[in-house]
């Protein structure tokens, strides 16, 4: 009998909500079979890197022109792979790919550093991206102050000129250091004038904080020069060990930003992405670079701690060696994402097709990252960045191929940030005359249109700049679907219309 009450119960919560879909189908004027599929939601972006002409310009000194033709190639290829975000890196060591108030321009635009390119790539990145659904975000090296691939004279303006006394000579590099509160502040100064001057999506920084371990020459470890600042330090009645200490200086850098970032424009996204290993040993079956003692970088703190809105780590390993593995680290790092921000990997794409730069090291199949794509779909709100971008504009390996072919066959929305913003912007009014869907919208600023129509029997979805208000189809579609993504993610409700109903022939 209780069994028999359950299954009549179950039944009737069925018939009211397919009673529900009808009502609301029959409303709109669209039947159930026009209701468009749920749209993907998977964050897919790509590292560009300037820095020594890794992925663009392809070298120095190019003319305007072939540079802006190269930054469209990027795109292009981005919007075919249906990736939705492009880290656009615009700060390499104090230098600005962009028309910086603060900084010299970067040499690696005109072979010189401090040379006006005659354009803003920052605003033409950010204008190539929008216009294609996708998102930029400005990638910054908070701390290098010299680069050791530098190619030309030090500009008169830069921070080692202007400001000597922040600067420190490490190894091959010049480095702020980050004890000093003026250098805070200054990184913060740079960082706070792009975002008030550019609409972009996002604030990035990698895994570059203390820098890197170098030797001298003996071969011995040499240690990083703060010795100003530590001595300062103590007799300011600092109690915490020097190591905690400089941990502490990039905490407090990266917990500033956050905030400062939320106060100016709260729907612009702060992402890190720091080295894959926050210690060997976590989990246990993991060795190799530990950030937290090397680069004093206590990654994991920034992720409980919810001082990010996205947090992607740069697992560069393949998924089946034990001690490095990808699966492994993801499952890790996903257990102290306790607040459930954003978690979207990086994953070594340049590995797959590349030459193997010593006879320990093979190319990896393309396979193996669409592999990985597929394990970072486990998890919530879903993510992953490529390293880096000329693998995919290259095809090296087929990359670029088998990610068409397996794990991009649909476009995506980037996921919305809900704990900085969980509120839909409004539904749009949407009129459908032959081949031409026009809507307007009433309400908070639109990001992107997810617009979705079904021709031949078949849905299909494009993503559209905000600005857009309109769209011309090929041929008149059966049913379009017009909903406004705001700019923290959010999407609304759809305004659906059917086109006119053919008549079979007699």
């Amino acid at each position: 009998m209780q069994a028999l009450s359950r299954f009549v119960w179950l039944r009737l919560v069925l018939a009211l909500f397919l009673t529900a879909i009808n009502a609301s189908a029959a409303a709109t004027g669209v039947s159930r079979d026009d209701v468009p599929p749920k749209i993907t939601r998977e964050f897919r972006g790509a590292w560009v890197a300037t820095v020594g002409n890794i992925d663009w310009p392809s070298k120095p000194g190019l003319p305007v022109e072939q540079q802006k033709a190269e930054l469209v190639r990027i795109f292009e290829t981005a919007q075919e792979l249906k990736l939705n975000a492009i880290i656009f890196q615009i700060r390499t060591s104090c230098d600005a790919v962009y028309a910086s108030r603060i900084e010299p321009w970067s040499e690696y635009l005109t072979g010189t550093m401090g040379k006006d390119p005659g354009y803003d790539p920052l605003d033409l990145a950010i204008k190539l991206a929008h216009e294609r659904g996708m998102e930029l975000h400005a990638w910054f090296n908070p701390y290098r102050a010299r680069y050791h691939s530098a190619i030309s004279p030090v500009a008169a303006s830069h921070i080692s000129k202007t400001r000597p006394q922040l600067v420190r000579n490490y190894g091959r590099h010049l480095w702020l250091d980050p004890a000093d509160k003026r250098v805070r502040e200054y990184t913060t100064s740079v960082v706070m004038d792009v975002l008030r001057r550019y609409d972009v999506d996002a604030i990035h920084m990698d895994d570059y904080f203390y820098p890197y371990p170098e030797n001298n020459a003996a071969g011995q470890p040499m240690a990083f020069p703060d010795d100003e600042t530590w001595a300062a330090a103590q007799r300011a009645g600092v109690k915490m060990s020097r190591e905690d200490w400089r941990r502490h200086n990039v905490n407090t850098l990266v917990q500033e930003l956050y905030a400062k970032i939320k106060a100016e424009k709260k729907w612009v996204k702060f992402g890190l992405s720091p080295f894959g290993i926050w210690q060997p040993g976590y989990p246990k079956q993991i060795k190799g670079f530990n950030q937290h003692e090397a680069l004093y970088a206590d990654a994991k703190l920034w992720l409980n701690k919810g001082w990010i809105d996205y947090f992607a780590p740069q697992l560069y390993w393949q998924i089946d060696p034990p001690q490095q593995s990808y699966p492994v680290l993801l499952e890790w790092w996903d257990s102290e994402n306790t607040l459930k921000r954003h978690l979207w990997p990086g994953s070594n794409s340049a590995r797959v097709g590349a030459p193997a730069p010593n006879a320990r090291t093979v190319p990896w199949p393309a396979q193996e990252i669409a592999r990985q794509i597929e394990i970072s779909r486990k998890y919530q709100n879903p993510g992953h960045i490529h390293w880096n971008v000329s693998s995919l504009v290259k095809n090296s390996g087929g990359l670029a191929d088998e990610m068409k072919k397996s794990v991009y066959t649909e476009p995506a929305l980037v996921p919305a940030m809900t704990w900085v913003d969980n509120a839909a912007p409004a539904k749009p009014t949407v009129t459908l005359a032959g081949s031409t869907a026009r809507w307007k919208h009433k309400g908070e600023p639109v990001r992107f249109w997810a617009v979705q129509f079904k021709s031949g029997g078949k849905w299909s979805t494009l993503v559209l700049p905000g600005a857009a208000m309109e769209k011309l189809f090929e041929r008149a579609p059966e049913v379009v679907s017009v909903a406004a993504v705001d700019r923290a993610g959010n999407l609304g409700p759809a305004a659906v219309i059917s086109g006119p109903k053919k008549t079979a022939a007699r």
